[in-house]
């Protein structure tokens, strides 16, 4: 299975907004900076975060974004499902296009599914707080500046 690159900017920050000091904003351009990605994808995955309400997202002067949620009440598997269109790992899978001519009897349907619902089983075994119990590390990876205590 392949994670689309739309899904790999969602987990890349929220992989940054979760080791960012617990209620700190952070800036998209900061997040795409970061990791030297596309500031407009990243503003487009920032979008529909907040609309999900994974993310926090304040407008204007002093804003940006944060978690909405805690680190550990979201599954990984939640936000594949949110960002990935499961129906195109293959064509027969979508129901409405598919011009497969072995569909009516092709077993082969039923094992990807199979597998794909263990990928997802998986992912849904973990949470951003279990991939980001090495925050510090991730922190120095990123060239986040230390916070001042």
């Amino acid at each position: 299975m392949q994670l689309t690159s739309y899904t790999d900017y969602a987990l890349r920050l929220l992989l940054y907004a979760a080791v960012q000091p617990e209620g700190k904003l952070t800036s998209v351009k900061e997040v795409a900076k970061a990791y030297n990605i596309s500031y407009n994808h990243l503003t487009k995955v920032t979008q529909e975060l907040g609309r999900h309400g994974i993310l926090e997202t304040i407008k204007g002067r002093g804003g940006g974004i944060r978690l909405a949620i805690k680190p550990e009440d979201l599954p990984v598997g939640k936000v594949v499902r949110l960002t990935e269109d499961n129906s195109q790992y293959v064509e027969c899978f979508d129901e409405e296009n598919n011009t497969c001519v072995l569909s009516p009897s092709c077993r082969l349907k039923g094992v990807l599914h199979e597998a794909l619902n263990a990928y997802m089983a998986v992912l849904d075994r973990y949470t951003l707080k279990d991939i980001t119990v090495n925050e510090k590390i991730l922190r120095d990876l990123l060239n986040m500046k230390k916070e001042k205590t």
